[in-house]
């Protein structure tokens, strides 16, 4: 065997390097990636309200009011539900509030427990019968501009 042979390979000190540097861009890049999980989970709210506008606007049309006699249109009975609708993902539950023959304001509140719940800043969206879009966050501070 020749002694002057060098062996090859990583030293210990080289490998926790390694593993630090992977760790610093994990610590680094985790939190963007939940940002960005929250942020996408807010179209569920968006998506919903706007569904149900267009829904009570073809209420409006064949009825001539945002609030008809029950049973005549089924979104405004599901809206008066105990409960409201639950939002397609499950992370809103969508309840509607200032309601008569003109003007409706519906709320996308998002619900416990669900991942959503750590979105702090936009907790809660509105849209009314203007199309008038805002969202608040835990706190009751307006935050429409970040979160719509």
């Amino acid at each position: 065997m020749n002694a002057t042979r060098a062996l090859r390979g990583f030293t210990l000190i080289e490998l926790m390097i390694v593993v630090a540097i992977v760790g610093l861009l994990a610590a680094i890049a985790y939190p963007s990636y939940q940002a960005q999980v929250l942020k996408s989970g807010r179209a569920d709210a968006k998506v919903e309200l706007n569904n149900i506008a267009q829904r009570m606007q073809r209420c409006f049309t064949s009825t001539s009011t945002y609030k008809p006699d029950e049973g005549v249109c089924a979104v405004v009975d599901a809206l008066n539900a105990a409960g409201g609708i639950l939002s397609k993902e499950g992370h809103y539950t969508l309840t509607i509030s200032d309601h008569d023959a003109t003007t409706y304001t519906l709320t996308a509140t998002v619900v416990a427990g669900t991942r959503q719940a750590n979105d702090i800043s936009c907790e809660r969206f509105t849209l009314n019968q203007a199309g008038q879009r805002l969202a608040f966050s835990a706190s009751d501070a307006d935050t429409t501009d970040d979160c719509w």
